[in-house]
């Protein structure tokens, strides 16, 4: 206000508009509208103007509004697809709302309902007891700590519970699936493949907003045959033995940590060595555990495609974890990328959705996702 009113008195006194524009840094164009508002205005010319539109373009004229609540107080019970019909058949002189202009105008007096849609919560699986190598391995990552050379390392770790064998212990400088992947494999051309796997609930073993916790690496997994194990959250106590292991690692390979990755890969392949084969366990009687571990009679193979004879269709899921049928898209879970997945039509227009031997959820002609069912990976095994 100031400087515009300064302006407007220098123009006043007989100052030039474009020498007077460059001084104040403003343009011509907008010299002359200041000028010319003080001209037609007076002082209040010169104040900030309103920026508030002169009309909402996609708000509903006032008579239409009071019309949609008015219909929807005598009928309670009706949604805004119907509430459209009805406008449409009795005022065919107005131009009919959009649907999702009515359920709008709804939401905001109050009068719909929020549908709160589920949130996969991370939760513990059945847990056995084993005693025999390679019946259940444990995975999981020690805590990571910083090298000499200021970069993080993150051990991911692999022991047989019954022997306590720790199978690898490779220092990653994260915990991104893609090195877990390589790292696995690896342990699987040496060992095999074991019965189950038990982790904990963290990347990238689980993810609390997957279906059933699910991950691209579990997926595999599960690809492969083998069963899935978690401890429940904020238990670390279900995996004691291999935590245990995490103890001794610490103590003997870690502190002090080494200036590189090479350097501390080559502490820990050493610490594996007398892990397994000169350190005496006390819970396994004083033996080793490289004298009771044997490898796996499985052998790692690739995972062969599922079939699905006694379901409607076959569908490989995008890599944006989608369903496409057609021109429709169902959203899935990412975890599932690349995967084939069968789909069964089990009630009028509403199909099952299945993952090899597992039932993932439901899809209808309107919803675009799926709904988990029963938690498969909750219950005990049938062969157990």
């Amino acid at each position: 206000m100031d400087e515009r009113l300064r302006f407007v008195a220098r123009l006043l006194e007989g100052e030039k508009m474009a020498p007077l524009c460059r001084e104040f840094g403003i343009s011509r164009v907008t010299g002359y509208k200041i000028f010319n508002r003080y001209k037609q205005y007076g002082l209040e010319g010169l104040h900030d103007r309103s920026r508030r539109p002169y009309r909402h373009a996609n708000q509903l004229p006032y008579q239409v509004e009071r019309l949609i609540l008015q219909i929807k107080q005598a009928h309670p019970k009706w949604g805004a697809p119907k509430i459209r019909d009805k406008v449409i058949r009795e005022f065919s002189f107005l131009k009919p709302p959009a649907i999702s202009t009515i359920h709008a105008i709804l939401d905001r007096h109050g009068l719909v309902k929020s549908r709160k849609r589920k949130r996969h919560r991370c939760e513990g699986t059945h847990r056995e007891h084993v005693t025999e190598p390679n019946l259940l391995w444990c995975a999981d990552y020690k805590g990571e700590f910083m090298l000499g050379n200021k970069q993080y390392c993150y051990p991911l770790t692999v022991t047989d519970y019954s022997s306590r064998f720790l199978l690898c212990c490779e220092g990653l400088p994260s915990t991104r699936s893609d090195l877990a992947f390589t790292v696995f494999e690896r342990v699987f051309q040496d060992y095999g493949l074991p019965d189950a796997i038990r982790t904990d609930n963290g990347a990238p073993f689980a993810s609390g907003n997957s279906f059933f916790g699910l991950t691209r690496l579990s997926v595999w997994w599960l690809r492969l045959g083998i069963r899935i194990e978690r401890i429940e959250p904020g238990n670390p106590q279900q995996n004691g033995r291999h935590e245990r292991m995490h103890l001794t690692l610490k103590q003997e390979a870690t502190q002090p940590a080494s200036f590189n990755f090479l350097q501390q890969q080559e502490r820990f392949d050493e610490f594996a060595e007398v892990y397994n084969h000169e350190r005496p366990h006390q819970a396994l009687g004083g033996r080793y555990p490289g004298e009771l571990y044997t490898p796996s009679a499985r052998l790692y193979r690739p995972a062969a495609e599922p079939e699905y004879p006694f379901h409607d269709r076959t569908v490989r899921v995008t890599n944006c974890g989608r369903i496409c049928i057609g021109k429709r898209k169902i959203s899935l879970s990412r975890a599932f990328a690349g995967q084939l997945v069968g789909i069964r039509e089990v009630d009028d227009k509403i199909w099952l959705v299945s993952f090899m031997d597992f039932d993932l959820g439901f899809f209808d002609q309107h919803e675009g996702r799926v709904e988990p069912t029963t938690n498969p990976f909750t219950r005990k095994p049938e062969n157990v």
